[in-house]
């Protein structure tokens, strides 16, 4: 009897110090990730459009809106090598951003106010292609259509992650090489990945990172 309690106490006693171990090592890398991380949300602008409401027309209202702002901006920031030079031009076209968005939702038949601005907003892990963002706060530009209270649309203004054709399982090279300019070798390495498969794993491991960060 004593022999098997001491064996039960001796794996009790393993099994703590190989879940604290795991605890540290995910720990650990869940900060390692938080920590470049920051730096890298800094060089990024994402697109950020708000539904007026969850129903059916709002939602489709919304993705018009969407399609019209990327196709007028995407030819102004596709030369951009800063997020600096980047949200100077949005800000300088807040006004013709405004009109385009009141525009679509008037030809839609709708009559919903629009608001259009450069803020901070909370995104959940993202996957676009073969790159995948860690949830978090980041730098975007906001597009909210009335009330602002439907499901929300978003994606990567700079580097220009909006324009890619996700189909195709990996950002195209012109896209891939401005991402390299702007972050450094291990940021790049943090959020890029060899296919969209691989993709998936990443996304997987940042969700299992957001849990650790709750945690601790």
């Amino acid at each position: 009897m004593r022999i098997i309690k001491a064996r039960l106490v001796i794996l009790i006693l393993s099994l703590i110090a190989i879940i604290s171990i795991m605890s540290i090592s995910i720990k650990s890398e869940a900060d390692k990730i938080d920590n470049i991380s920051e730096s890298y949300k800094e060089k990024l602008i994402r697109f950020h459009v708000i539904a007026n409401s969850d129903t059916e027309e709002d939602q489709e209202l919304k993705l018009k809106v969407r399609d019209k702002v990327i196709s007028y901006l995407q030819p102004k920031l596709e030369n951009s090598s800063s997020i600096e030079e980047s949200e100077k031009i949005i800000t300088n076209e807040y006004d013709n951003l405004q009109e385009i968005s009141r525009e679509t939702i008037l030809d839609n038949g709708y009559d919903y106010d629009v608001k259009v601005g450069i803020e901070y907003s909370n995104f959940p892990t993202k996957q676009y292609s073969n790159v995948v963002l860690p949830a978090g706060e980041y730098k975007a530009l906001k597009v909210v259509i009335g009330e602002g209270k439907g499901k929300n649309w978003w994606c990567v203004m700079f580097p220009p992650l909006c324009f890619v054709d996700e189909e195709n399982g990996v950002i195209d090279k012109s896209t891939d090489d401005k991402l390299q300019s702007v972050l450094d070798e291990e940021e790049y390495k943090l959020i890029t990945t060899k296919n969209k498969e691989e993709g998936n794993v990443v996304k997987f491991k940042f969700k299992i990172v957001e849990v650790v960060k709750d945690i601790f």
